[in-house]
This record gives structure tokens, sequence and C-alpha cells, in this order.
């Protein structure tokens, strides 16, 4: 089964073309890749990167892309291309797509486990797109231009970044707030980033040889958006991102948790609607809104590293000050841990924010490497890299997230079980 992958984010795409042979089964679910590639700067001037087998080069073009309809299409119409001159490298002319996989943020109370897409589905994602308002609406355009480049007799299936979370304890699950109001609408902590949150769990065990089930953890998933979650005996049992994913850590663009009178006190003194205060507060806050200069965390470090400028720096120390205080959070909520895993672009290649984030941990037993550290910066996917000292009582890890090996695992096993 040949498989093309979707993941989009706020302003990229990634894509992947798997293929399963029809014995995959049991826990392995890495795929053969057959090509992947990533559109940035959509909205923009867009870079397209394509990379296929050992035996063909990576290929890259640029080009305005408006929204991701326009980058689906763009990615299809290069993987023809690609196909035409290379199909034998690839494993032959005219490669048919047997599905589509892609990821979609917030599947809301109704989709607790992947699914196959459907008019009724389509529309139950729309609307909860006022909840995700940075990442379903760019899935949704890809969803719907990859089924009219493909045609209805192609399957596709959803994934969703809520599911890996549907183990919350009710406890974690519950905001304090009037429960006429909850029920109603529905207002409850789903979490989000769980693809990632599973994809990182996962290679931690492939890595040490221990089932989920017998492992406590906790995960950190650190790039443009940041969450951390904590898996005990391969449930979630907390998780910082809530209703939205605006909820916990700071983020790119995000504030992360924030007091809620804020919200009416602005409004009232900046004289702005709550709609221009919920934009303000997914695109403007963040590193972004500390710093006033960029959500890119290397910019920030370069600007500390060069001028010790100090915005960058108040944006760098916020960052990991959030992140640690949930560190030490999800250790008493664990009771301790196995294990303590970084992931995202970030988590992967920021050896100095892993540092300031562990700094002062040694009450607990975590100790870091600082040399395995620095060298641990150019993980790839899936793979695991152990930056902790000799001593230390709990793993320190870096881990490289994949979550298209894990939306084509979802995919493949939602497809078999509709067989």
């Amino acid at each position: 089964m040949r498989i093309l992958i979707l993941n989009s984010g706020s302003s990229s795409l990634k894509f992947r073309l798997v293929e399963y042979l029809s014995s995959a089964a049991g826990g392995d679910i890495d795929p053969t890749t057959m090509l992947q590639g990533v559109v940035t700067g959509i909205g923009k001037e867009a870079f397209l990167k394509i990379t296929a087998s050992r035996r063909t080069p990576s290929t890259s073009t640029r080009q305005d892309i408006l929204n991701h309809g326009q980058a689906v299409t763009w990615v299809w119409e290069s993987l023809q291309d690609l196909i035409a001159r290379d199909g034998e490298t690839l494993g032959g002319p005219g490669i048919a797509i047997d599905a589509v996989g892609v990821r979609v943020v917030h599947g809301g109370h109704r989709f607790t486990k992947s699914v196959l897409i459907d008019e009724t589905v389509l529309g139950q994602i729309e609307e909860l797109s006022p909840l995700a308002p940075l990442h379903n609406p760019p899935c949704l355009a890809g969803i719907y231009q990859i089924r009219a480049l493909l045609g209805p007799d192609i399957p596709i299936v959803a994934v969703f970044d809520t599911s890996f979370h549907r183990t919350l304890p009710e406890h974690a699950r519950a905001y304090a707030i009037p429960q006429e109001w909850a029920t109603r609408h529905g207002i409850e902590r789903f979490g989000f980033h769980g693809i990632a949150h599973a994809s990182l769990a996962h290679s931690y065990a492939r890595y040490s040889g221990r089932s989920l089930e017998e492992t406590r953890l906790i995960t950190f998933q650190l790039g443009q958006g940041c969450s951390v979650t904590a898996i005990n005996n391969g449930a979630v049992v907390e998780t910082s991102m809530g209703f939205t994913p605006l909820e916990g850590l700071v983020m790119g663009t995000r504030c992360g948790d924030i007091d809620p009178a804020i919200i009416g006190y602005i409004a009232e003194h900046e004289q702005l609607s709550l709609e221009e205060i919920d934009h303000q507060l997914n695109t403007q806050s963040g590193l972004l809104g500390l710093s006033g200069q960029t959500s890119d965390m290397r910019q920030l470090l370069k600007a500390v590293r060069e001028q010790q400028d100090p915005r960058a720096i108040l944006a760098i120390e916020v960052f990991c000050h959030r992140a640690r205080k949930y560190l030490g959070a999800y250790l008493a909520i664990l009771g301790g841990a196995d294990a303590v895993v970084f992931g995202g672009g970030i988590g992967e290649r920021a050896p100095d924010i892993r540092s300031r984030i562990c700094q002062g941990m040694d009450w607990c037993g975590l100790s870091l490497d600082d040399p395995r550290n620095i060298e641990a910066s150019d993980v790839q996917p899936g793979e695991v890299i152990p930056i902790h000292s000799k001593g230390s009582a709990i793993e320190l890890l870096v881990a490289g997230t994949d979550e298209e090996s894990w939306i084509a695992w979802e995919t493949f096993l939602c497809l078999r079980t509709a067989a």
C-alpha cells in the first residue's frame, strides 16, 4: 500500500510518499520512504524541496504560493514530474497512490481516533476551525485540493493531534468554570501535538527496548508551537495545551498560559474586540511579543550571543522558565520519570535551550551531560540520542520527531480495519 502523507503547518506543508507491505503488522510503524519533502514560506515566496532515493538528487524550487491548496497542487505536479523523470529509481513509472493520510490538529469530542474522510467528517472539521485557527483551515484547504487532484476513489484518512490525549483523566480535562458552560459548549482540555508526542514516546520505547506500558515519560515538543506531555504506563495523564493550542508553554507567536482577566482589561483599555485580542495572542505574542523582533529561536540566540540584546534575553528566559516549571510539575504528577525526551525544531537543535530548561534539576536526579548535549544537534527523524550524565537517575534524550511515519501508520491501520 502506497500512502501520500500531508502534514500542514500554519505556513508549511511537509509531505512523504511511503509504502507498506501487505504483511506489515505488529508494532513496526516504519514504512519504506519513497520520497519526501517540504514547502516552507506559504503565503509569500515559498520554497519546495523534494528528497527521493540516494540515486536521485534532491530538487528544490521557489515560487509565490498564497495558500495550502496551491502548495498541494505544486507538490503534486512536482511529484509527477519527478516520477516521469526518475520512475525506475522510484519503483516504476506512473507510481500509483493507494491512499492519503493527513494531519488534523483539532478533533474535538467527535474524533478520538483516525477516520476515513467523507462530507460529514469534513463538515465537522470545519466546525472546529475556530478552535485551531492557525492549523485546521490550512489542513482543510489541502484536503479539498488533494481530493480534486486524485478524484473520489482514493481514500483520505484524517489523523488527529487530539486523539493521543484521549486518555486524559477527568480531573486533568476539566476547567474550574461553571459546569453548565462546560456541558453546553463542550469546553474541556483536549491537548494537541498528539502525533508528535506519540512519535517521541514510541521512539523512546524502541530505543530503550521497554514497553510504554511500563514507563513514565515526559515528552517536550518544542518548535514554533510548544507543548509538554506526561505519559504514565502508555497513557497521557497531563499535557500543557488545552481547549485550544493557545494554552501552556511560551511559543513562537502564541502566549501560552495567561491570566484570563488580562483579556477583558486589554479589551477595555486598548479598545480591541475579543477577535482582535485572540488574533494578537495567537500571532503576535510568545517569543515574538517578548522580543519585539522574531519568533525564531535561532535568531534570538544569535541576538543574545552577538549583541546581548535585553529583550531577546528576556524572551529566552521566560521560555525556559515556563518549560522548567512544567517539567517540575509533571515530575510531581508522575512521581518521578524514567526519561525526559526533547523533540521539535528547538528541542532537537538548540542545546543551549535544553541546558537552560534542565538547569538546577539535580534535586530530582536529573543531570545533563554538557558535551553530549552540545553534540546532539543533528538528530534524524526517529533517531534517539542520550544526553544525560552517567549518574543521572532520569534519562535525558533528544529524539527526531517523525510525525509523518506516525500519520502513515495510523492511516494504514484505519484502512486495514475498514477493509
